[in-house]
């Protein structure tokens, strides 16, 4: 299984849904495409990661490196809609410290309002 990803712009921010798995065969593609998209950006980019399986240590570090380059743009990234053992992956690499994340992606849009 690989990673496939789609995005949409919703409320001043660009959603990202990943799908699958991300892991060292695809780490590269994965980052391919949200490179394409905070290339495209000026705002928020909200990860969904409902449909995600499984990410690697080399997922975990193309969110981060995503989520730096955003910052230097004065944009955010947050992560939503974790499945219990990814939301642990997330807790346990101390993720959750460094990147906003939300139950769901009407939170994650909410968030961004206020």
């Amino acid at each position: 299984m690989s990673v496939s990803t789609e995005w949409a712009w919703n409320d001043n921010a660009i959603v990202v849904t990943a799908d699958g798995r991300v892991d060292g065969t695809n780490a590269r593609d994965f980052q391919s495409a949200l490179e394409a998209v905070i290339e495209a950006s000026d705002q928020a980019v909200i990860l969904d990661m409902e449909r995600l399986t499984y990410i690697s240590s080399a997922g975990l570090r193309v969110i981060l490196l995503a989520a730096k380059s955003l910052q230097r743009k004065d944009a955010t990234l947050a992560i939503c809609s974790l499945s219990d053992p990814i939301r642990e992956i997330f807790s346990v690499s101390g993720f959750d410290q460094i990147i906003p994340i939300h139950a769901t992606q009407a939170e994650a849009l909410a968030a961004r309002k206020s």
